[in-house]
């Protein structure tokens, strides 16, 4: 087996900082949705997603692969958030094994309650604190970091 090509210090020192920024920015929007809204990170990116949806209905996959979530994880949580009334799952009209989950009268009251404080939260914690370069240099390295997991998710094991 080949010898690791280990980080130099700089560059474990990126490293750690985009860890620690994730992490970081993750606790503190996670705590503050939670504090202020009773909704977790999770439960707001669902009712985000079907409240912009048509009719705030999505096919349970699509909605799956706009998360970027496991079929069982939005299984689980879809089962939660349906014990608490903020959506349903029906039956899919034109496929019968499919479902589609829409969000209920009270899942948008919370998600439009929810929504302008977690905006304010966002630029408080980052978009209103960094230059319009330093924004186009995040976009660009998301979008760099996407393309190339794209690429990996593409080759076998």
């Amino acid at each position: 087996m080949e010898e690791p090509r280990w980080l130099d210090e700089h560059e474990q020192r990126a490293w750690r900082s985009l860890m620690k920024m994730q992490a970081g920015l993750s606790e503190y929007i996670e705590r503050q949705l939670r504090t202020h809204s009773g909704l977790s990170a999770a439960d707001y990116q669902v009712l985000a997603h079907l409240s912009e949806a048509p009719e705030g209905r999505m096919r349970s996959f699509a909605l799956g692969d706009v998360l970027q979530w496991e079929k069982s994880r939005l299984s689980q949580h879809l089962t939660r958030m349906q014990n608490r009334d903020l959506i349903r799952r029906e039956r899919c009209a034109t496929d019968q094994r499919g479902a589609v989950v829409v969000i209920t009268a009270q899942g948008r009251t919370l998600i439009e309650a929810a929504a302008p404080r977690h905006l304010a939260d966002v630029r408080n914690v980052l978009i209103d604190h960094v230059t319009p370069a330093q924004m186009d240099l995040l976009i660009e390295l998301g979008d760099q970091v996407e393309a190339r997991l794209a690429v990996l998710d593409q080759k076998p094991g």
